[in-house]
């Protein structure tokens, strides 16, 4: 499954990234297990997006929670609870 990932303030800043297109594995069905999945990535990717962050998460647009299941060609936005312009 194929998913669009962006990043917004303070989490774009600690992975030097905006976003990417990312190949998700097959066990990778929902934002909680995408999470758990980025943060494996090592330890920018801890640091960003650790269980112990509060954030946000938005998928096509709409605010989810960790169990909301993910589709091939959705963009998935990662961004702290209080972002500015």
């Amino acid at each position: 499954m194929k998913l669009r990932l962006k990043f917004f303030a303070r989490i774009r800043e600690q992975l030097g990234c905006d976003g990417e297109v990312l190949e998700a594995p097959a066990g990778v069905a929902t934002v909680a297990a995408l999470r758990n999945f980025l943060v494996a990535r090592g330890e920018n990717w801890q640091q960003a997006l650790s269980g112990n962050r509060v954030l946000r998460v938005a998928v096509n647009q709409d605010m989810a929670e960790p169990d909301t299941p993910l589709c091939d060609g959705d963009e998935v936005a990662f961004f702290p609870p209080v972002t500015g312009g």
